[in-house]
């Protein structure tokens, strides 16, 4: 076959989240070493756990240190408040903030619980905030099996900016053990669009395991759609697919 951008497959998540790590650690120093903050877009959910868990080993180590990183997450469930266990900023205190030196106002996660008549003003402010930063130098995405980056649904416009998105049935139902039923899963987020990540300077998208095979096959291969949010990354001058064997398995 021929990828319409590059694929690296590795034999399992951790190596692929060990290179993918070191190749980000580099990154910020070489940043930071041209005098400023590196300017990191994360994902959550399960696929970036790997990834996360060999940033904090190479902080450990002293390889990396977060004290002049800037991150935007990619998206927050309307309606959560942070201290809620599955809102995404009590996900990313958990699996990453709360151990390494990040300062807290170098921080940024959409706020669940802002109020309808605040909520254009609020994404307003977020893409306003990215730019003040002087845009995302690396940005890590998943894809759900939508092909959704971040909650880019299906139908998303390739130049949509962060916003209120209503969540796809499916998503809600992949998401709806963690909130033990689906009757406790929101709706809707907050996410960053399609046009605020296909500006970052590089993307990697992470996928493991058969279940994202299928999809992972018709983001690199098939047509560039909306249907398919992360077939726009296509298009992108610096975007690699880092897979395990299995999510690789149909390639």
């Amino acid at each position: 076959m021929t990828e319409s951008l590059p694929v690296r497959i590795f034999p399992d998540r951790t190596a692929a989240s060990r290179t993918l790590a070191e190749e980000v650690a580099a990154l910020v120093r070489s940043i930071n070493d041209s005098g400023r903050p590196a300017v990191l877009g994360l994902a959550t959910g399960r696929t970036p756990l790997p990834f996360y868990a060999e940033l904090i080993r190479l902080h450990r180590e002293g390889k990396l240190s977060f004290a002049r990183v800037v991150t935007f997450n990619l998206d927050e469930y309307l309606g959560l408040p942070g201290n809620h266990p599955e809102s995404y900023r009590a996900f990313m205190q958990k699996e990453l903030f709360g151990h390494v030196d990040i300062p807290v106002e170098n921080i940024h996660i959409p706020d669940g619980m802002v109020g309808p008549a605040e909520l254009e003003a609020h994404c307003a402010a977020y893409e306003e905030a990215i730019r003040a930063a002087g845009g995302i130098d690396f940005q890590l995405l998943g894809i759900g099996r939508t092909g959704h980056i971040g909650f880019n649904e299906p139908g998303s416009p390739r130049e949509s900016r962060t916003r209120r998105v209503e969540l796809d049935p499916i998503t809600r139902q992949d998401a709806a053990p963690a909130f033990g039923g689906l009757e406790h899963v929101p709706e809707y987020a907050i996410s960053m669009g399609c046009g605020t990540i296909l500006e970052a300077r590089r993307i990697a998208l992470l996928a493991w395991g058969s279940a994202k095979a299928g999809i992972v096959r018709e983001a690199l291969t098939g047509p560039v759609t909306d249907q398919v949010s992360a077939s726009f990354l296509q298009d992108h001058a610096d975007a690699t697919f880092y897979l395990d064997s299995e999510a690789g398995a149909e390639l």
